[in-house]
C-alpha cells in the first residue's frame, strides 16, 4: 500500500478495518482513507482514490482467472470469488491459516467487498500476514475454491505467486 498513498499509516488503517464493526471512529478513519485522492487520474479523467487503487491492486494480485485487463478494478464478484481461496502458508492446505476471517466477512457483497480487498492488502503490508511472511516465510496463496476436496496432486500443482513485502511495516 506504500505505492497507493504515501501519507497513510497502514497499521492504523489495518486496525480500522479489523475494528470496523465495533467502532465508529474506525469506520470514519476507514472511509477517510478510502476516499483519499491518490493524485492520479482515472481513465475517465476523474481523480483516482485509494479505493480505486486498492481494487486495482487486488485484481492484479488475486483475480487472474477473472480475465480483468491490467489496471481494471476488481468488483464484488471477483473479490467474492477469490475470498474463499486465500490462505496463508505454502502450496498445501492448512485450515488453521485460512485467510478469509469469516468472523469479519461471513458474506462478501456490495457493502464490504472493497473493505475485504483493503484488509488483504493492508495485512500484507503491516498486519499478521506481513509478520508471518517476514518471520516464518509464509505467503498468501490463492488456492482452489474448496481446498478440503482437493487431491494431494491438485494441492501440489496450485499456482503460487511471490509477492515482495516491504520490510518496514509502517508503509
Amino acid at each position: 500500500m506504500a505505492s497507493i498513498a504515501k501519507d497513510i499509516d497502514v497499521r492504523k488503517f489495518y486496525e480500522a478495518i479489523v475494528n470496523f464493526d465495533d467502532s465508529e471512529e474506525a469506520q470514519d478513519f476507514y472511509y477517510q482513507v478510502m476516499d483519499t485522492p491518490t493524485g492520479r487520474k482515472n481513465k475517465s479523467g476523474s481523480d483516482e482514490t485509494v479505493r480505486d487503487r486498492v481494487l486495482k491492486a487486488y485484481a492484479m494480485l488475486f483475480c487472474e482467472e477473472a480475465g480483468l485487463e491490467p489496471g481494471e478494478k476488481a468488483g464484488v464478484d471477483e473479490v467474492a470469488d477469490t475470498a474463499d481461496r486465500l490462505y496463508i502458508g505454502g502450496a498445501g492446505y492448512d485450515p488453521e491459516h485460512w485467510y478469509r476471517m469469516k468472523y469479519h466477512f461471513p458474506v462478501i457483497d456490495d457493502d464490504n467487498y472493497d473493505r475485504f480487498a483493503a484488509l488483504v492488502l493492508a495485512d500484507m503490508n503491516s498486519g499478521p500476514l506481513h509478520e508471518a511472511a517476514l518471520n516464518d516465510g509464509d505467503t498468501l496463496v490463492v488456492g482452489e475454491a474448496d481446498p478440503l476436496h482437493m487431491t494431494a496432486r491438485q494441492r501440489q500443482n496450485q499456482k503460487v505467486k511471490s509477492i515482495t513485502l516491504p520490510t518496514g511495516g509502517a508503509q
